[in-house]
């Protein structure tokens, strides 16, 4: 796992605030139709979760004016982006970039719980179930993205290696991780 010692980026305030004014069902049905394809293509990240495949999952950005309630539903998700804190059996909350990272194995689980920069709620047996799953299924999201647009998918790589090198935040699995 690559893990600095710099502080995780948070989304500027003055973006968070803008983002409120954003309509949810697009992001929402946008999302669930991402989910989708992800499960399509790491159908063993949903069969990983075991007795946990319905649960609720809310991923909190605690950095936007937003979270995300996750159902995996047994391997066809559902995304649903509501505001505050959402309502659901497991809640993890932290930065964006933390969240992000996370999922790309750019960042440690433990390390960002012990650090506080990662908080975790509910039910603790249903989210270690989702960062084993996420774990094992070595998930690049913009990868995902970028198959999905054909003779796009140049371009757009090289917009998301220039934004994460612009931002600090992990858009894509880091190619060498490294031991922290």
């Amino acid at each position: 796992m690559t893990q600095s010692s710099k502080p995780i980026p948070k989304v500027p305030p003055l973006i968070a605030r803008a983002l409120r004014v954003m309509p949810l069902a697009p992001l929402s049905m946008s999302l669930t139709a991402y989910s989708k394809r992800v499960a399509t293509h790491h159908p063993s990240l949903f069969r990983r979760l075991g007795e946990h495949d319905h649960a609720r999952f809310v991923l909190d950005p605690t950095d936007l004016p937003f979270a995300i309630e996750l159902e995996p539903n047994g391997g066809v998700p559902r995304i649903k982006v509501v505001r505050g804190q959402g309502a659901g059996d497991a809640r993890i909350a932290g930065p964006i970039a933390a969240l992000l990272g996370l999922v790309h194995g750019a960042f440690d689980g433990d390390a960002l719980f012990f650090s506080r920069d990662l908080l975790i709620e509910g039910d603790t047996s249903a989210a270690l179930a989702l960062r084993n799953a996420v774990d094992d299924a070595e998930l690049d999201l913009s990868e995902e993205i970028t198959q999905l647009t054909g003779p796009l998918a140049k371009p757009l790589q090289r917009a998301f290696a220039f934004l994460e090198r612009r931002t600090g935040v992990y858009l894509t699995r880091p190619e060498e991780a490294e031991a922290w």
